[in-house]
């Protein structure tokens, strides 16, 4: 018989890394049922039958976050046959906050004392002997980091599973608190499986909704209870939620005095001492600008782009591509099956994977930033400014990750606990030019701007743009009104991390990428190649030899008028605009084909001067907008789709970037026209109104009150 153990910690107190030690390899990823929240789970080495859940991290078990919902949803229902508490030694009186509540539900229970190593260091002191007596449940010194203790925590959770012996609170309430959940425990006996009485009472005391509606006691009994209830909060002037939370942290107060030694009481630590410097009101955003600078530096203008550069052009240029060709002659196969292969499958994910090494370059200074504690200090740095935009300061580190790709930052939002401002950061988070869009900035500064420098700044400020006046506006939609979440984040203390975390975060960061991606550009791919190889020609279906009677042809040009007002009207560019669905540096690889050159640079030097004779400059910067901006690639809209959780939200999202894109993109090219002299038309006037409707959008006051969530997503606290 499986034996199931729970991993649950607060957030940053080493629960990840304790995880990885735990299990190794052994790691299977996805998403919980119906959420969005990261499920994790795991072997124990060297125990087949011991399977551990990595809950997400939470500071408590009351219903508000996502987090929180995922984690008492699984305690209370999947009833695991452990827990394994994890709590920071070196901040544990906030950390035993959750320890309290996870004791009253009775499930055996070790404490796992993280950063030992750190409490020694400052001259601290847990007495572990007195902290096991005073929680009920054994406590053992851990440093996941270095891997101290790590396995005897574990083999003391089974011990505990197998002995199957339920955990008894020590703790009490005071007085009439105590009384009245003593009652509370009556009432519910019968209702709820042994040892889980005392954690049920506790909720009903608080008025817990869910509870009540899962136990249902009967309406006398109901009142009774709300008698006691409101008994206490007579007595003690407060409300009953608010009584809970001061009895659990004068109980916790009590166990710091007989438990906890401080050497360094009134000290600043060396975390408190960096943060005075990194998060100055004045020096942040410089300090901030200097590591991004390198990170991006070193990742895409060197080390990143050689390593990318070789896999594009030597890679998937000179090795993969003539190696299977060579195959396929040598077996005979038929030359459209050939097509396919070459120029459908190599070619679209060779495209995508071209970009992998740049990425894990990116992936591993950010997950180095997050593991050393300063990308917590990024997002307290950004609130100051995001705030005034209806955005939070986590958004900004999911648009961060995204000039590297969109996919990994999409997925990034999951840290959001407040589920409008995580749908808004998902729909603005692909405004900012990701590396695949680089190839259409430099195409068309190369091409129609002679190489000018203002290109590429322009199309970030322009990203930049359209996420603030989008936060600004969403925000008073009646799906996104009300105020950002208030800004709660755990400030770490600074460590060197592990290079082996480093480099499995980056990895997972990588892979996830990598699966993600390539499953779903394999099967657009085929598609683009069909519709781009095969049409009808004299009344008969097969392969054509000229692009343009293909049916992707076809659908260029029927499409093409919509994109009249824009400037750039014609079919290849409306293609081009298409296969940037499958993947955005596809527009300067379409662009070559349909021009005739069958092989092209990343920049499309080949056809500058063909794709100058077609647009004009103020066309061609209209059209670069528009891609920068619209839907994104297939697979960011997959994992758009994967952290909405909805269809509905899905389009919502889609349908915005996209009407946002041709709104901006007309504005650019007939108010642009109208000030070179190009005439006053219908366009002109249509560009005229949007502005107008835009700028009184912008200008209104907020709406003072939101509406609820559609019934797909998952309130979390405002």
């Amino acid at each position: 018989m499986s034996i199931k153990i729970a991993l649950a910690g607060n957030p940053n107190s080493g629960k990840t890394t304790l995880f990885n030690a735990l299990t190794g390899s052994n790691q299977f990823v996805g998403n919980w049922p119906g959420v969005t929240v990261e499920k994790k789970e795991g072997r124990l080495k060297n125990h087949r039958d011991v399977m551990i859940a990595d809950l997400p991290g939470i500071y408590s078990l009351s219903p508000y976050t996502l987090e929180e919902v995922v984690a008492r949803n699984y305690l209370t229902t999947e009833k695991p046959d452990a827990i394994l508490n994890i709590v920071d030694g070196t901040n544990l009186e906030r950390n035993l906050y959750l320890t309290t509540q996870l004791t009253e539900l009775g499930i055996p229970m070790v404490v796992a004392v993280n950063m030992m190593d750190v409490v020694q260091k400052s001259g601290d002191k847990i007495f572990i002997d007195r902290l096991s007596k005073e929680l009920g449940c054994p406590v053992v010194e851990i440093s996941a980091l270095k891997g101290t203790g790590v396995a005897e925590a574990a083999e003391q959770a089974v011990r505990l599973a197998r002995a199957g012996v339920p955990m008894v609170p020590q703790h009490s309430f005071s007085g009439s608190v105590e009384h009245a959940i003593a009652h509370i425990e009556e009432a519910a006996h019968g209702k709820v499986e042994g040892g889980r009485q005392r954690w049920f009472a506790v909720k009903l005391f608080e008025r817990d909704a869910k509870v009540r509606e899962q136990l249902g006691l009967p309406e006398p009994l109901l009142a009774h209870i709300e008698e006691d209830i409101q008994s206490c909060e007579a007595e003690m002037d407060d409300d009953a939620e608010s009584i809970i939370t001061n009895e659990r942290y004068l109980y916790i107060a009590s166990i710091i005095r007989d438990c906890c030694s401080k050497k360094s009481q009134g000290k600043l630590s060396l975390s408190d001492r960096i943060d005075r410097v990194v998060t100055n009101r004045f020096l942040a955003l410089p300090i901030f600008a200097a590591v991004m600078f390198v990170v991006y530096y070193v990742s895409v203008s060197t080390v990143g782009a050689w390593v990318t550069d070789w896999t594009n052009d030597v890679l998937f240029g000179e090795i993969i591509p003539p190696a299977i060709e060579s195959f396929l002659v040598s077996v005979g196969t038929a030359g459209w099956l050939q097509s396919l292969i070459l120029d459908g499958i190599v070619a679209g994910v060779g495209a995508v994977l071209g970009f992998v090494p740049m990425m894990l370059v990116l992936f591993a200074f950010l997950a180095f930033l997050e593991a050393c504690g300063y990308m917590a200090r990024i997002a307290f740095i950004m609130d100051r400014i995001f705030r005034k935009f209806g955005l939070s300061g986590k958004s900004f580190i999911p648009m961060l990750i995204g000039t590297g790709c969109g996919v990994p930052g999409i997925m990034a939002s999951r840290t959001i606990e407040n589920d409008r401002d995580r749908k808004m950061t998902i729909i603005t988070t692909t405004f900012i030019p990701c590396g695949a869009k680089l190839p259409i900035i430099a195409l068309i500064a190369g091409a129609l701007f002679g190489g000018a420098w203002w290109v590429a700044p322009s199309a970030y400020f322009v990203g930049i743009a359209a996420i603030v006046t989008s936060g600004i506006l969403l925000k008073k939609t009646r799906l996104f009104a009300g105020d950002p979440a208030p800004f709660v984040m755990e400030l770490p203390a600074y460590h060197w991390p592990t290079v082996s975390n480093v480099l499995r975060s980056m990895w997972e960061r990588g892979w996830s990428f990598i699966r993600k991606a390539g499953t779903i550009i394999l099967l657009s791919t085929v598609f683009i190649w069909f519709t781009s190889n095969f049409g009808v020609v004299d009344g008969r279906l097969g392969m054509v030899e000229d692009l343009g009677d293909g049916f992707l042809s076809v659908i260029g040009s029927a499409i093409a008028p919509l994109f009249a007002p824009l400037g750039w009207g014609s079919w290849q560019a409306s293609v081009a605009a298409i296969t940037g669905l499958v993947a955005k540096e596809n527009v300067v690889g379409t662009f070559g084909v349909l021009y005739g050159f069958t092989q092209v640079a990343e920049d499309g030097a080949e056809y500058w001067g063909t794709l100058a004779a077609s647009f004009t400059p103020l066309a061609a910067y209209s059209f670069l907008v528009f891609n920068l901006l619209c839907a994104p690639c297939f697979a960011a809209i997959g994992a758009i789709r994967r952290e909405m959780n909805s269809a509905g939200w899905t389009f919502i999202a889609i349908g915005y970037q996209t009407a946002f894109a041709y709104a901006v993109s007309l504005c650019i090219y007939q108010l642009g026209s109208l000030f070179t002299g190009g005439g006053f038309g219908i366009g002109t006037v249509a560009a005229i109104l949007l502005a107008a409707v835009f700028l009184y959008l912008l200008l209104r006051p907020y709406q003072e009150e939101s509406v609820p969530a559609p019934r797909s997503s998952v309130r979390a606290r405002a």
